[in-house]
């Protein structure tokens, strides 16, 4: 790859460029010498013709280009000309104005920033689950799921196969505030290798996948599950001896019914076999601390509805509550409670 970013390429792209714009003019300038030719009586001879003719009478005529549409070609060449020289297109040529995609996106972003940034700050300084509560809040913070979360997650946060379900209670990682707000900030990298040789024949899969659907009640072969229960060792180094998992780790608890990939027997045992690598990219780059903090607070919201189901006069309190100096020691309990 390193051929594709050396000076040679810069200029041989420089040079087709020039050579380019350069025939343009030249075939434009050959064009203007052909001439309508005249008879003995001063009038324009008939056109002479490319020789296609289609449908036995519909021909081509080799006719000069028009005036105004020749000047019109000689506007572009000349249009193409300034803008090469005061943006980049001519190799690594920047332009008397060095503009360029990441500094127009730069600037956006700060003129965006400044904007509305105060709208997102006012937030930063409050607690996740007072932020959770505020219906303003969780407005501006459902849009920025939506841009930023919704492509994985779905736009009613349920997840899908390989991608979590935001609004249940099981955590690969943990559901703490703070731990999502880590999430969010520095991304997550799950990696399960492929066990199938660790654990020995197909068969051996086939009767640990039944013991891992035996800790949640789900359907299996309580035969199979009793002798891949040995076996289960070599999985609770990640999954704890109980299958109840690891959430240092980010392994799974396989002691409920929630499943990443599905729960069948067929799709535990291809994890099994396969294994599964999952990442959730780092938005610390993309978003600012006081995004964070909201879509914390919203993504956190989610998984505690029956802590964050108040009314707005619940609301009005809330923000009363929090801009007292105990407001940290109070909690609120929904009325449903």
């Amino acid at each position: 790859m390193a051929d594709f970013i050396s000076e040679w390429w810069s200029t041989a792209i420089a040079v087709i460029t020039g050579i380019s714009i350069l025939a343009c003019g030249v075939l434009l300038w050959s064009q203007s010498k052909v001439k309508v030719k005249i008879g003995t009586d001063g009038k324009p001879l008939p056109a002479e013709t490319t020789g296609h003719v289609w449908d036995e009478s519909l021909m081509e005529q080799n006719n000069p280009l028009p005036k105004w549409w020749m000047w019109l070609f000689y506007l572009t060449i000349v249009y193409s000309v300034g803008y090469l020289i005061v943006y980049p297109g001519m190799g690594s040529y920047k332009g008397t104005f060095a503009w360029s995609q990441e500094g127009a996106y730069e600037k956006e972003m700060k003129e965006g920033e400044a904007q509305y940034g105060p709208l997102f700050n006012q937030y930063l300084n409050t607690d996740v689950k007072q932020v959770a509560v505020d219906p303003k809040a969780r407005e501006i913070g459902q849009r920025l799921f939506l841009n930023s979360c919704a492509q994985c997650h779905g736009s009613d946060a349920q997840g899908g196969k390989g991608y979590p379900n935001l609004t249940d209670t099981d955590w690969l990682y943990g559901g703490a505030p703070e731990t999502i707000k880590l999430t969010l900030q520095e991304g997550r990298n799950g990696q399960m290798p492929p066990m199938g040789a660790a654990l020995g024949t197909e068969d051996d899969v086939k009767n640990v996948a039944n013991y891992v659907l035996s800790l949640s009640g789900a359907a299996h072969d309580p035969i199979k599950a009793a002798l891949g229960k040995g076996k289960f060792g070599v999985c609770a180094a990640c999954h704890g001896a109980d299958g109840k998992g690891n959430q240092a780790l980010g392994a799974p608890n396989l002691t409920d019914k929630v499943w990443l990939y599905g729960g069948g027997i067929d799709n535990i045992m291809e994890t099994i076999n396969k294994g599964r690598a999952n990442q959730m990219p780092a938005h610390k780059t993309i978003l600012t601390d006081a995004k964070i903090h909201l879509l914390t607070a919203y993504v956190w919201g989610m998984s505690n509805s029956g802590k964050t189901a108040v009314t707005e006069s619940e609301a009005t309190a809330l923000k009363q509550i929090a801009s007292t100096p105990v407001a940290a020691e109070v909690e609120v309990v929904p009325a449903s409670k």
